[in-house]
């Protein structure tokens, strides 16, 4: 440790350099920002937790596994994944009966909640029975039987009705009359929002759509009851039944099916996106801190002269970043605290997180974030200060004076290595489809921006021959901007490398988000050819298909049901579940295509039916499928078949990527209502009964509004990735043109003008952004292009205006970080 110990020197120098010392501090703080900020997220995906507010007097909770469980591989390399399933899993109803004679329960409920429609309102269904844990009351009337419901207060008003009277309630299963037996207030576990019924137990899972299932089962404990003793109790009671059992707050993730996807959205950001985010940040920060060693070389040339050691010298570049690294990442955490309150604040906004999740801040990521800062800047600075201490002292001072045209043969064979795997991979992409293109070309990015650090003298070098040729005719100017470019590559390989960054992973997130919604956007305007559609917030009455098949000229009418169904994707060992967007269609394959063009391609939608679906090619081709194959596929609560496959068709990504017949989906998911109904002729007034009225173009409209609400998270991401680069690339500039004083001062002593020495570093400057954005674009086409074809089948859509605003950024802040810092120099 001593050897580590600041010294002297390191001091001196940091006294001495502070521009330097100042460009590699806020290079560090900005890694230690990004980097906390994602460590945030991902600690608190990995601990986010909700207290329990259905089920809070009910110490154990039985629920069914809501993940899919997937194995791959056998033996050694055997692994299994778990993927939170798209719709609530069911337990048996009758395992209550086993759980209330479990030591220490009082009893065990079964507990239901389902969407009722009452006229055009939503109502929340229940069974009476879990009044004992949540709390309702009767305030008149009985409990109900079969038959019978108890309205809250919301309800009774809404239907106009009381004790005695009958109301008429849509269910899953149709249209019924039931006696209002009883009014009742809400308990504490039942504060959501929103108009209630409970029915009699024995009549709720039919109603809910479900026969004999439960959505959980409370069980109450004696008094005294120890609940972790209970919790045992249960589970031995219903050992082989599949049943998951839970206490704590893990009864609160059974209640909110938020919870779920919001751990998996910030694990998701905190550990993928973090991830990429922090060897960003790295790479940038380590790239800094050789550029300020770097910039210093003719020092430590100088105090090898004068007897200075190898040893001292390294001393020396360690002790430099030990005073530097800790106050940046101290600095930088600040900050990045700020950035994830702000993130996990916007997630909340917009539904992705549950409001009572909280932020949770700990010691553990600000202490990674300043360690990464650290090893950061120790790695670099060995690496950089290690030819200085190694070689002999006259040598050193030559090449301090002019600079090394060859690179190192150990980075130039690992930035060839890189090269040569990103044109592999790129290919790879091309040749494959779906989420395999798209994980081929995340790749692809990141092993070319790895080439580009590595090789960055000589790609700098390279660029600055071709690009100064046009400067080389030009003025006096122009001609020296192009000479120092073409004799100070590393100088313009560490100012271009943070341009490259920006323009790269920018293109690559807004690109990718803009091509998949226009072609999106495409298939649905072109896929739906009804000439009305109907929806409704709270779905459509269960009879809406019969209603509107009735009206006067109407030629077809089929409901659709959207959910979503887990697919098993991929190649050999390498195979996950993949999500996929699902309709389930009322009515034959026939009718469907009087007002849906789902573009088939092979078979014929007329045999969807029962066991028989038809799905998108992108799907198809991901998960090595054909017409006439079986298709393994988890229905959204987690039940498992393998229905025939009769039809593919090509737009599956602006309408839905599997279509089925709706009797096999809908005692799967929640609500069983339909989420829209496509109508083929009649008059709009006729529909307007049953629900909101539209036209195709209008829906289309809706359906792509909801999808850019979505892009958010990416346009977030490419904000927090570009906006960092580009800190990196001013940073950088500011440095190198600071640096260069001296230079300036030389410039004007022999007779330039200050107006002619601007210039020049203005042509500089934009040299440094043009080449900064071709190479960011091309690493962003090679990745779209094979990404955006695997996923939609055509080339990357890039508004024309999105990418002039980033290379104009580019060029206008490459521009700025060189004029500012050479004003001040040249004043003095």
């Amino acid at each position: 440790m001593r050897s580590f110990a600041p010294n002297g020197l390191a001091r001196a120098a940091v006294r001495f350099k502070p521009a330097s010392f100042a460009g590699t501090f806020v290079s560090l703080m900005m890694a230690a920002l990004i980097v906390s900020a994602c460590g945030i997220l991902l600690e608190t995906g990995a601990r986010a937790s909700v207290p329990p507010e259905r089920y809070a007097k009910a110490p154990v909770v039985v629920a069914a596994d809501q993940y899919a469980r997937f194995v791959t591989g056998s033996g050694d390399s055997r692994s299994e994944s778990a993927d939170l399933l798209p719709d609530t899993a069911r337990v048996d109803a009758a395992l209550a009966d086993k759980a209330a004679r479990a030591p220490g329960a009082e009893g065990a409920v079964p507990d239901f909640t389902f969407p009722v429609r009452q006229g055009g309102d939503a109502v929340t269904g229940h069974g009476w029975g879990a009044h004992a844990f949540t709390g309702a009351a009767l305030t008149s009337g009985t409990a109900p039987r079969t038959g019978e419901v108890v309205l809250d207060a919301t309800a009774a008003r809404a239907a106009k009705t009381g004790v005695g009277d009958t109301v008429t309630l849509e269910t899953a299963t149709g249209r019924a009359d039931f006696r209002v037996s009883g009014l009742a207030k809400t308990g504490p576990g039942d504060e959501v929002e929103g108009a209630k019924g409970w029915f009699a137990d024995a009549q709720a899972s039919a109603l809910a759509g479900h026969p004999g299932k439960a959505d959980a089962i409370a069980v109450l404990a004696k008094d005294g009851a120890d609940a972790d003793a209970l919790a045992d109790g249960v589970k031995k009671a219903l050992a082989g039944s599949g049943a998951r059992v839970h206490t704590g707050d893990d009864r609160g993730a059974v209640e909110d099916r938020g919870l779920g996807y919001a751990r998996e959205m910030l694990t998701g950001l905190g550990g993928s996106f973090g991830g990429i985010a922090a060897m960003v940040a790295v790479f940038t920060a380590s790239g800094t801190v050789a550029l300020s060693v770097a910039q210093r070389a003719r020092e430590f040339a100088l105090l090898r002269a004068v007897g200075a050691t190898p040893r001292q010298i390294r001393r020396a570049v360690a002790a430099e970043a030990l005073l530097v690294a800790p106050a940046a990442g101290l600095v930088g955490c600040l900050p990045g605290i700020g950035l994830a309150h702000w993130w996990f604040g916007q997630l909340q906004d917009r539904g992705a997180v549950p409001e009572a999740v909280d932020l949770h801040i700990s010691w553990i990521p600000l202490v990674v974030a300043v360690g990464t800062g650290l090893l950061t800047a120790l790695a670099a600075g060995w690496a950089a200060g290690r030819r200085p201490a190694k070689i002999k002292p006259g040598q050193a001072l030559t090449e301090a004076s002019v600079e090394r045209l060859r690179p190192g043969v150990i980075r130039t064979v690992l930035g060839l290595g890189a090269l040569v795997g990103g044109g592999f991979l790129t290919v790879v992409a091309a040749r494959a489809a779906g989420e395999d293109a798209a994980n081929a070309a995340l790749g692809v990015v990141m092993l070319f921006m790895l080439a580009v650090a590595l090789l960055g003298p000589l790609v700098a070098r390279l660029c600055a021959e071709l690009f100064g040729l046009p400067l080389s005719g030009g003025g006096a100017s122009a001609s020296l901007a192009a000479a120092n470019s073409r004799t100070n590559a590393r100088r313009l390989a560490s100012a271009i490398t943070p341009i490259v960054l920006a323009m790269a992973f920018a293109s690559t997130l807004v690109f990718m988000h803009t091509s998949e919604g226009h072609v999106a956007a495409k298939q649905l305007r072109a896929g739906v050819t009804a000439d009305h559609v109907v929806t409704d917030p709270a779905g459509l009455p269960a009879d809406a298909v019969d209603r509107a098949a009735r009206a006067p000229g109407v030629d077809a009418a089929v409901g659709l049901l959207d959910t979503q169904v887990l697919v098993p994707v991929g190649s050999g060992g390498d195979r996950w579940l993949q999500s996929s967007a699902t309709q389930g269609i009322s009515g034959s394959g026939a009718q469907l295509a009087k007002v849906q063009d789902l573009d088939v391609r092979s078979g014929s939608l007329d045999r969807v039916g029962k066991g028989r679906i038809a799905i998108d090619k992108t799907l198809a081709t991901s998960a090595k499928v054909k017409v006439g194959d079986k298709l393994p596929l988890h229905l959204p609560d987690g039940t498992r078949t393998s229905p025939e496959i009769v039809a593919v068709y090509g737009r599956g990504l602006g309408l839905a990527a599997v279509t089925m017949d709706r009797a096999s989906l809908a005692a799967h998911v929640t609500s069983g209502f339909d989420s829209a109904l496509l109508v083929r002729g009649g008059d709009a007034k006729a529909l307007a009964p049953i629900g909101e009225v539209t036209d195709a173009s209008g829906y289309a409209v809706e359906q792509n509004t909801d999808r850019e609400l979505n892009a958010w998270a990416n346009y977030t991401m490419a904000g927090v990735l570009g906006g960092f680069a580009a800190v990196a690339a001013v940073n950088t500039l500011v440095m190198t043109v600071l640096d260069r004083r001296r230079e300036l001062g030389m410039l004007r002593l022999v007779g330039s003008t200050r107006r002619q020495v601007m210039r020049m570093l203005r042509w500089e400057g934009l040299l440094v952004a043009v080449t900064g954005i071709v190479l960011g674009t091309a690493i962003a086409a090679a990745t779209l292009i094979p990404m955006t074809r695997g996923l939609t089948g055509e080339a990357p859509y890039v508004p024309p205006l999105v990418y002039a605003a980033f290379a104009g950024g580019a060029v206008g802040l490459g521009l700025l970080a060189v004029t500012l810092p050479a004003r001040a120099a040249l004043r003095r």
